[in-house]
């Protein structure tokens, strides 16, 4: 082994396990936080999470069902279903591929659009929270 890899660790400290509690109780709670937010907002927190990764996921303003089936660990037809209901809701529509005429493109709508700013700016302090987690002591 050379002086610049290091060996794995075989155990833990308590330090380790209690920085590891943490994190993970201020991950729970930011995701029962964000929970509470989409409900007082009229949405599901899979609804927000499909307009997010519309919006955000990539450069470009559009994903395809593919695409969000994982970067939501979802399944194919479960995505189907979910876009299904935000488009029945306003907030997204199917549009015809650009380059590629096979694929569907799922682009947000202005409602849809104006619901995931109003959510994501909700989220803004919880989410200062988390990173701070990382910012502690033992993670650097």
């Amino acid at each position: 082994m050379s002086r610049t890899q290091t060996k794995p660790r075989t155990s833990l400290k308590r330090a380790d396990y209690r920085r590891l509690a943490h994190f993970r109780y201020r991950l729970r709670r930011f995701l029962r936080v964000s929970e509470s937010l989409c409900q007082e907002n009229g949405t599901t927190p899979l609804q927000y999470q499909l307009l997010l990764q519309v919006k955000g996921a990539s450069d470009r303003e559009w994903a395809t069902i593919g695409e969000l089936a994982e970067q939501l660990q979802s399944k194919h037809h479960g995505v189907v279903a979910l876009v299904d209901r935000c488009e029945k809701m306003g907030l997204v529509e199917r549009r015809q591929g650009s380059e590629d005429r096979r694929k569907v493109e799922i682009h947000l709508l202005p409602e849809g659009e104006k619901l995931l700013e109003k959510i994501a700016l909700l989220h803004q302090s919880e989410l200062k929270l988390l990173k701070a987690e990382f910012e502690l002591p033992g993670w650097k």
